[in-house]
């Protein structure tokens, strides 16, 4: 029988000792070196399993030791010793037939993992000896930021562009990390951190959403929207069904918002009317107003509509811009 060389990977950011059955078996059942000490060598030995510690030479140790046991096992780490891992593939093509290399994941990083790494990079920018830029700034201070990374990612969908949206909401991701660290050093009894942000969103998803966490009756599109109202309601307590609505909106998206709000309670009021304004600003107000409700009931979406007329204007003017522009060979392309 080929003698065997396993490479162990594990992933850096489960427990040590949190291996599958197969690497269990292993490494118990064959001798297990490494090139230094580890919590994943500490996890083994716990388990009553031996590690030996190869400090040169490691290649040849493994060689001789799936020789004796038809087995040996390396602890690769997270970075699968890619170095041992070339020099012992070259060693075994040129000499075929001493032993088979098998790399085996003893665990894997689970769904979301990098989202650890990312919390722990900012945490590292925005502590002492990190970048003097976020340490000094305020959630005031990055709340400019904030929207305007919020715009890209919006223009990004509206590009139809996911890759640019990959990247957009990174950036996203980032003013939240920051946030969120900024958090940590609040006075006392105001700090959160980035795990109370993520902890009060799975708390609040899976109170909203009964029809999938709580054996409730989905129903149509309609009634979970209706119910998720129903709780959120219940939830906050609100004397008005316009709180909560987010007043720096843009005013089209705002009118929309709050027109949308009253409806949903079944509440007409009437728009003010343009011919009892008292000046041209509040009548051009009005108008505006009155065409966002038209919008509404037609299912347009203003906002949207006059972004794309707009950006439809703009191009024309480039249009214009070009055609007015000089040419010839003594002109700048």
């Amino acid at each position: 029988m080929t003698a065997r060389i396993v490479l162990l990977v594990t992933s850096p950011r489960l427990p040590a000792g949190l291996l599958t059955a197969a690497a269990w078996d292993v490494v118990r059942q064959a001798p297990v070196l490494a090139g230094s000490e580890s919590e994943l060598s500490a996890a083994i030995r716990a388990a009553d399993a031996e590690v030996t510690l190869v400090a040169s030479g490691a290649t040849q140790a493994l060689l001789d030791a799936a020789a004796a046991h038809g087995t040996a096992v390396w602890l690769a780490g997270p970075t699968g010793d890619e170095a041992l891992a070339r020099e012992l593939g070259l060693r075994l093509a040129r000499e075929p037939g001493l032993a088979e290399l098998e790399l085996m994941y003893g665990s894997w990083d689970p769904p979301g993992a990098r989202l650890l790494d990312a919390v722990e990079v900012m945490d590292r920018l925005a502590s002492p000896g990190g970048d003097p830029w976020k340490r000094a700034q305020t959630h005031r201070s990055l709340a400019g930021f904030l929207l305007e990374e919020c715009y890209e990612a919006y223009d990004a969908i509206s590009a139809d562009d996911t890759d640019a949206l990959r990247e957009e909401l990174g950036d996203v991701l980032l003013q939240v990390l920051l946030h969120a660290r900024l958090a940590e050093e609040l006075p006392e009894g105001k700090r959160w951190t980035v795990d109370d942000v993520a902890g009060g969103l799975v708390d609040k998803m899976v109170r909203r959403n009964p029809h999938v966490f709580a054996g409730e009756q989905a129903g149509t599109l309609e009634e979970i929207t209706a119910n998720w109202e129903r709780i959120k309601r219940a939830e906050k307590a609100r004397e008005s069904v316009l709180n909560g609505i987010a007043l720096s909106q843009p005013a089209l998206a705002l009118a929309a918002k709050i027109l949308d709000r009253a409806a949903r309670v079944h509440l007409a009021v009437p728009l003010p009317m343009t011919d009892a304004q008292p000046d041209a600003a509040a009548r051009l107000g009005a108008t505006l107003l009155a065409t966002v409700a038209a919008a509404r009931n037609e299912g347009l979406d203003p906002e949207a509509a006059l972004r794309r007329a707009t950006l439809a204007h703009a191009d024309a003017i480039r249009t214009a811009e070009r055609a007015l522009r000089p040419s010839g060979p003594d002109q700048p392309s």
